[in-house]
């Protein structure tokens, strides 16, 4: 920790001195003031003198988020839209910098049981359920619960029987941005009835910037050692594989491109990476570092920590070009990646993926992710 707490400590030097080249430019606010199913979506903008994000509670999606690189030059570094009208009327990529669940990641067959009772669940991709289903965490509008220059706290409320789901569920999250330099997410859930509770966050990072080009060069490191087998429809079978010696062993930091097009059965039934890796700590509620993202040319760099088990990494395998983005260029193949914490995919529906996402009336549900950011000192990319 201390070491990270310098390496952030000399960020912000790095950006107090130099020239400055390209600015923050927000996005008109007006650009989102709409009311979808009898609630007001708005865009709210936190900052902390470093980061500058833009959020919508649409979805609880973050928009925009600038920040600069080792020549003080600020970009956009994450996929969005620029009107709210892109993303409810949506015929795109849908999870850009959206929250997910009440379950994320994929349920085989959209099926799952619980105390003996079988659930058949809303499907939205394919034969499976995919984050939450047609509803899901993403297309709702979130109650603002409070606002300020650097916290947005937003809650929802899940209706028992929503998209097959059990019990109603009550979720309120916040987004936080720190003094050095963190991008906090909050979970905190309760039910009323036994049921699956698995929120993850779902902004795609392109540290040079939105518009400038694909993730291929990007270097990767993941806290992992072992990683969860997928079948054809990207559906965990149950299995694990150590990832030693495969196109999946980012144990050591290295090019994203690097192994993406090997002749391997698990890239080719995902088109890329698009797969959970299991996050190597002692204990399952840990608090631990999971990734570090770094671009070598801007000196970006983004860690990813959390409590969490799992972290989904995608690489944006199926951006076909045909969405315009905030910088008004196409989101073509593989110009962002998600990073995402969370339980296991599927979980529910495997014996050796655990813990489950069961939340009973008697539990809280917490989860903390947290993205950090930082410049790093030419001589150290």
């Amino acid at each position: 920790m201390k070491k990270a707490l310098s390496i952030f400590a000399m960020a912000l030097l790095l950006v107090s001195c130099g020239p400055k080249k390209k600015e923050v430019k927000l996005i008109p606010t007006e650009n989102f003031n709409m009311i979808v199913d009898g609630k007001n979506v708005s865009l709210y903008t936190l900052h902390n003198g470093f980061l500058t994000m833009q959020v919508t509670n649409y979805g609880g999606r973050v928009v925009s988020l600038w920040m600069p690189d080792c020549n003080n030059s600020y970009e956009d570094i994450v996929l969005g839209y620029d009107h709210i009208n892109k993303y409810v009327n949506n015929d795109g990529e849908r999870y850009l910098g959206a929250v997910v669940g009440r379950c994320a990641n994929r349920i085989s067959k959209g099926t799952f049981s619980l105390n003996g009772v079988a659930y058949q669940l809303t499907k939205n991709d394919g034969e499976n359920t995919l984050h939450g289903g047609l509803v899901g965490a993403d297309s709702r509008v979130w109650d603002v619960v409070s606002v300020n220059d650097s916290v947005l706290q937003m809650h929802t409320v899940f209706a028992d029987g929503e998209d097959g789901f059990p019990g109603n569920l009550d979720v309120t999250m916040s987004y936080t941005l720190t003094h050095d330099n963190q991008f906090q997410i909050r979970y905190a859930a309760t039910t009323d009835s036994t049921t699956l509770c698995n929120f993850s966050h779902h902004s795609f990072f392109n540290l040079k910037g939105e518009g400038n080009g694909n993730i291929l060069d990007h270097e990767l490191q993941i806290n992992s050692r072992y990683m969860t087998t997928i079948n054809d429809q990207l559906i965990p079978d149950g299995k694990f594989l150590g990832v030693k010696n495969t196109p999946f062993d980012f144990r050591e930091k290295h090019r994203i491109g690097e192994n993406i097009a090997a002749d391997d059965e698990q890239l080719r039934y995902a088109k890329g990476y698009d797969h959970n890796w299991i996050v190597d700590k002692n204990d399952p509620k840990a608090y631990t570092w999971d990734a570090t993202l770094t671009d070598p040319t801007s000196g970006r760099e983004m860690q990813v920590w959390s409590d969490q088990v799992g972290l989904q990494f995608y690489s944006g395998n199926f951006f076909n070009g045909k969405g315009t983005g905030k910088c008004g260029k196409p989101l073509n193949f593989r110009e962002g990646l998600a990073l995402e914490t969370q339980f296991f995919p599927d979980a529910i529906n495997h014996e050796s993926l655990t813990p489950v996402p069961v939340l009973n009336p008697s539990e809280e549900y917490h989860q903390l992710c947290i993205y950090k950011f930082a410049v790093l000192p030419k001589e150290k990319k």
